[in-house]
């Protein structure tokens, strides 16, 4: 491993995490809110950074594999730790809690340990969403750039065009995608911003949820998230900007590219649609069928399928109030997820459809055994290792959900709690069902179980191999 030169780009993060909290010290000037907190913050976070990016003076900038498993969970752990100093520094949060909510932020998990949204301080509030904004990015470049590069759970097939000079090179070359992905993702921010104020939203809410929701982090200004402004036209506007963040920001730059002609022959486009379409209709079938089933069935449907397979953990409504089939429909889209390449968690559908071709698969290869046929995706045979890598992302995500589940049973709460907050926080979603359903908080949890949970958004949001290999003490041998 390049020692040096992780210790130079971790150094240089803290930097940029300085940076990110002189914007909420700069608003808490104009809102009249004390300013020092961020200050001491950004400050706690420069000088380290500083130092040790200055200090260390690598003799190459080569990297390699064990380079970018180190730089991906160091990142994210420094990113959730710092990231708490504010919760902390304004009296908010105790240390565990700053840390949790730090961690959900940062990896665009809506979970939350905070009472009371709303009796927050405009800056909080305003850093909150920066983090998940934050991690957004960080995501991006970690499904498009390093994942590729890694080989893990089958994401080198996503290495395309735009990708393949930082998959295949010896060093990932993150500036070759970066600009690109930035302009994307802040063109996209903008617009949603511009959209919730013509929307009704005012200036502030309309910042944070484009923040967070571009991000599909979920986080919201209002306790009762966004069902608590009571307006369709809003609502709409959230489900445009939830979808656009759970696409593959590769198609979003071919289209801004005037290369998206032939989009809707890409499988995962048109498995993304067609989950959002059928599971939309199948939940609003079950509110149909309710006992207070109102004329509007369509929008809380197609709201809650968008959020729950994004990832991005918005509720328009109090589905735990919804029928048994409907809430099974969506923890089924929390898992599932969305698109690779983009801001969302859990599975994503370039896994499940790889997954089913090869399932397919050897159904044949148990009818025909001598048959000549291959798992194939856009028309290219699918090597033998990346459906494997497939198979194993798969077993290690539902393990870790199976520890997770045994957590929070272990904590005291009921078989649906236990089983839709593990599926949720290893997907980045946030909200579960049961006692840990929308407009519930997760501070009363013990403080093993938010240490745990913690592992497993971190876990979710970088894939979970990222983070397990660390733990294997053959990764640490020279």
């Amino acid at each position: 491993m390049n020692v040096l030169r992780d210790l130079q780009i971790l150094g240089w993060l803290l930097v940029v995490i300085a940076a990110a909290q002189l914007i909420p010290a700069a608003g808490s000037l104009i809102w009249g809110e004390p300013a020092l907190p961020f200050l001491a913050s950004a400050i706690a976070a420069a000088v380290p950074g500083l130092l040790i990016a200055v200090a260390s003076q690598p003799p190459h900038d080569r990297l390699r594999i064990r380079d970018g498993f180190v730089l991906a969970v160091g990142a994210w752990l420094l990113a959730a730790f710092f990231g708490a100093l504010p919760y902390v520094m304004t009296g908010t949060l105790h240390p565990l809690d700053a840390f949790f909510e730090s961690v959900s932020g940062f990896t665009t998990t809506a979970s939350s340990v905070v009472r009371s949204v709303e009796s927050l301080p405009h800056s909080l509030l305003l850093w909150r969403s920066m983090t998940q904004w934050l991690g957004g990015m960080g995501v991006l470049l970690i499904a498009v750039a390093l994942l590729p590069f890694l080989g893990i759970g089958g994401m080198q097939l996503f290495a395309s065009d735009e990708t393949r000079s930082t998959a295949d090179s010896g060093r990932p070359r993150f500036a070759a995608v970066a600009g690109r992905l930035f302009g994307v993702y802040l063109g996209l921010t903008a617009l949603a911003f511009a959209l919730l104020s013509i929307a009704g939203l005012g200036p502030f809410d309309a910042l944070c949820h484009a923040l967070t929701g571009v991000s599909t982090g979920g986080f919201s200004t209002r306790d009762g998230s966004v069902g608590s402004f009571g307006s369709p036209a809003v609502e709409w506007v959230v489900i445009l900007v939830m979808f656009l963040g759970a696409t593959n920001f590769v198609i979003h730059y071919r289209i801004i590219s005037r290369r998206g002609a032939r989009l809707w022959y890409d499988g995962e486009v048109r498995y993304y649609v067609g989950a959002i379409v059928i599971a939309s209709a199948l939940l609003g079938w079950s509110l149909a069928g309710s006992a207070d089933a109102s004329a509007d069935l369509a929008r809380p449907a197609i709201f809650q399928t968008v959020s729950m397979l994004s990832g991005a953990g918005y509720y328009s409504a109090d589905y735990a109030q919804w029928s048994g089939f409907a809430q099974l429909i969506l923890l089924g889209l929390m898992v599932l997820g969305g698109m690779a390449g983009s801001t969302t968690g859990g599975i994503k559908s370039l896994r499940l459809l790889i997954g089913i071709r090869a399932l397919r698969h050897s159904f044949t290869m148990l009818l025909h055994p001598h048959a000549v046929h291959r798992v194939k995706y856009a028309g290219r045979a699918v090597p033998d290792e990346i459906v494997a890598a497939i198979w194993a992302f798969l077993t290690a995500y539902f393990a870790i959900v199976g520890v997770a589940a045994v957590i929070v049973a272990l904590a005291g709460y009921d078989l649906v709690t236990a089983i839709s907050v593990a599926f949720s926080v290893t997907s980045n979603v946030g909200p579960a069902l049961g006692a840990a359903g929308p407009g519930t908080h997760f501070a009363d949890f013990p403080d093993y179980a938010k240490y745990g949970l913690c592992f497993c958004m971190l876990a979710g949001r970088l894939d979970v191999f990222t983070i397990l290999v660390l733990l294997l003490p053959r990764f640490w041998r020279v």
